[in-house]
């Protein structure tokens, strides 16, 4: 075979592939509509890092003081800025492992040393009832939230799992936050579930004015069903704009919550088979 039918060859074969990559990209959401939305969001979550860097700062410096009521009072607030950007936080596996992990995920549950973060510290401030010897955990806890900003910093957001980041948050709250299995000594579980509603809906309204072009009737659906979601939680506010312990929770509320958010986990998985991008 000669050289220049090799050429020819290899030109044809990749004029075909890019025909067909065009092809595709045309039936589904254009890359330059995302760029906004995408930008705008990495906003958003670097936003919330700061947020997370000074909350995280109070919290810790309770804690290597000994205040077990300031740290008590902390403890839900702090996290909802790390459960409004979870799905980016979790693309880095070590540090989400060491800021967030539960009991469950370790050998030897609470008593397992490599058991550090908040879920750790949860378990001393409320199960043990004290805030003695927690420098340690303190210290890294600050290590490495100052870590997962200085990472996202240089990150290139996926735009796969930013899309799919909405579902992900509410089949999170779905599969292990409705049970009250997250929270389980400290059952400050409704900041959680209103960060992560936020963080999910945050999504949603970026990516809304490109959705909307096609499918108006899923965009009106998803926000209702916010909307529901979200005022259900505000009937558990407390007067200095945190929320009631989770067993106040009424039964009735709870069955409206698994369904909103089950239904909301379903319809969100479709967002990226929408945009193009699965």
């Amino acid at each position: 075979m000669t050289t220049s039918f090799k050429f020819l060859r290899s030109t044809l074969a990749s004029a075909m592939v890019a025909s067909a990559f065009m092809a595709q990209a045309s039936a589904a959401t254009a890359p330059l509509d995302l760029v906004a939305p995408l930008s705008d969001y990495k906003i958003y979550v670097a936003e919330n890092l700061q947020t997370l860097v000074t909350d995280t700062r109070a919290f810790t410096e309770a804690l290597k003081a000994g205040d077990l009521a300031l740290a008590r009072k902390l403890f839900g607030p702090t996290r909802m800025a790390y459960e409004r950007i979870e799905p980016v936080a979790e693309l880095f596996d070590d540090l989400d492992k060491s800021i967030d992990s539960r009991a469950d995920d370790h050998e030897k549950k609470e008593k397992s040393a490599d058991f550090t973060g908040f879920h750790r510290i949860e378990y001393s401030l409320f199960a043990q009832n004290t805030a003695k010897g927690l420098a340690p955990l303190a210290d890294k806890l600050m290590a490495d939230v100052n870590e997962l900003q200085k990472r996202v910093q240089g990150l290139t957001f996926p735009p796969e799992k930013v899309v799919g980041g909405a579902a992900t948050l509410m089949e999170e709250v779905a599969r292990t936050k409705i049970s009250g299995e997250e929270d389980r000594y400290s059952h400050t579980d409704l900041y959680d579930f209103q960060a992560n509603f936020e963080g999910a809906k945050k999504i949603v309204d970026l990516l809304n004015p490109i959705v909307v072009k096609d499918n108006k009737a899923f965009v009106d659906k998803t926000n209702a069903n916010f909307a529901t979601v979200l005022a259900t939680l505000a009937k558990y506010k407390t007067a200095d704009g945190g929320f009631e312990t989770y067993a106040k929770l009424t039964a009735r509320d709870r069955k409206l919550l698994s369904g909103k958010v089950n239904t909301l986990a379903e319809d969100l998985s479709k967002l990226r088979g929408m945009l193009g991008l699965n």
